[in-house]
């Protein structure tokens, strides 16, 4: 009964292919595929689990309705996930107020840079990253997902967040130093993380 036979998908190009023509269980695939990852990459966006879902599921719509315009299938992967950075950055531009407000973090004093940044949270598993991370203001969060983890620069985060490359800035020594003195007030060595 070839009707009800299992294709299977032996590389990504057969899966994006797949997807391209329609085909349900290809989708279903790539869907699958892409799940627990993503899901993850939202999760750090986010303010809850049930808001991640909603922007894994409103990125994956898009990410559907426009996989013909993927001219290279064996790129989907960075594709899906600069779909799914975006809109989560979408999301955070329809949820949030226009007008920004003076808050505990914008309050706190700067201190100098230190050139550790990149590994502020090396060290730390996942779950306690994002436990640090959740105790940020979407504005600080934003920021430091897309600088620290996902590696993009302050100009191109100003670019995304269209709004100055000094505020993005801003944002990353205020939310950097905030985590730092949380870190210090808590007396969370790096090792009580590792698990």
């Amino acid at each position: 009964m070839a009707l009800f036979g299992r294709k299977s998908y032996r590389t990504l190009t057969e899966l994006v292919v797949g997807c391209q023509q329609g085909q349900p269980r290809a989708q279903r695939a790539f869907y699958e595929r892409y799940q627990g990852r993503m899901l993850g990459v939202c999760v750090r966006y986010a303010r809850t689990v049930a808001e991640a879902e909603d922007i894994f599921q409103e990125a994956f719509l898009k990410v559907f309705a426009h996989i013909d315009e993927l001219t290279k299938p064996e790129s989907a992967d960075s594709w899906v996930k600069s779909v799914v950075v975006r809109t989560a950055i979408n999301y955070y531009h329809r949820t949030t107020r226009t007008q920004e407000h003076l808050t505990g973090y914008e309050a706190m004093s700067e201190s100098p840079a230190s050139d550790d940044h990149l590994h502020l949270l090396a060290g730390y598993d996942q779950e306690a990253i994002l436990a640090l991370l959740a105790r940020l203001s979407d504005d600080y969060r934003l920021v430091i997902n897309l600088y620290l983890i996902e590696g993009y620069t302050h100009a191109e985060i100003a670019a995304l967040l269209m709004i100055p490359e000094a505020t993005v800035r801003s944002r990353f020594s205020r939310a950097r130093q905030w985590l730092l003195n949380y870190i210090d007030q808590h007396g969370l060595q790096r090792h009580e993380f590792l698990g």
